[in-house]
């Protein structure tokens, strides 16, 4: 098989999408976000980028909060709204149902299974973009999406983005189990 060069922005094709609730002048705010990672294990932390030009960092720096929310398939067109209309000039308050936790200033999202809940530890200037890095001080999830009390991801049905074709996608089939998949390989 052939190797050819391709632009460097593309190497990660495939992200997780979000949805990152921040409170923005009394109201809850909320945008879609497939630039989001887990950064640390004990305490758990996640990293989510957001271009500097966007509105939710002014309540994630002004609360030093936010909330990470993962849609479902089914909620696929609000969650591409969010992305494409900007909170500094559209109410997004009643897109969802929102709740509190916690921290009464990371709004989350009711219809979507899994959301935590961030406390604001650091925020990493980039060139275009801000890496606001979050510890996880609570997670809320549906029960219809955990099995042995753990969500399980065949039923939280996460959507995931593709660049640079700009297309969502569902989980597919389990192809292995890490940390097992390759003993056989251990001499």
């Amino acid at each position: 098989m052939a190797r050819v060069t391709i632009a460097p922005a593309l190497f990660t094709p495939l992200m997780p999408v979000s949805l990152v609730g921040a409170q923005i002048d009394g109201k809850p705010n909320f945008m879609t976000v497939a630039w989001l990672t887990r950064v640390n294990f004990d305490p758990p932390m996640v990293g989510v980028a957001i271009g500097k030009r966007h509105h939710t960092p002014r309540g994630i720096q002004a609360n030093k909060t936010f909330s990470v929310c993962l849609p479902n398939a089914e909620l696929l067109e609000q969650t591409d709204y969010c992305g494409i209309v900007s909170g500094a000039r559209v109410d997004k308050s009643g897109v969802f149902n929102v709740f509190y936790g916690d921290l009464e200033t990371a709004p989350m999202i009711a219809e979507c299974p899994l959301c935590v809940e961030c406390a604001l530890v650091r925020v990493v200037d980039l060139p275009s973009s801000h890496l606001f890095i979050g510890e996880v001080v609570t997670a809320h999830a549906d029960e219809s999406i955990l099995t042995d009390g753990r969500p399980d991801p065949a039923k939280l049905d996460p959507l995931v983005l593709t660049m640079p074709d700009n297309h969502y996608w569902s989980l597919g089939a389990v192809a292995g189990t890490a940390w097992q998949a390759g003993k056989a390989l251990k001499k």
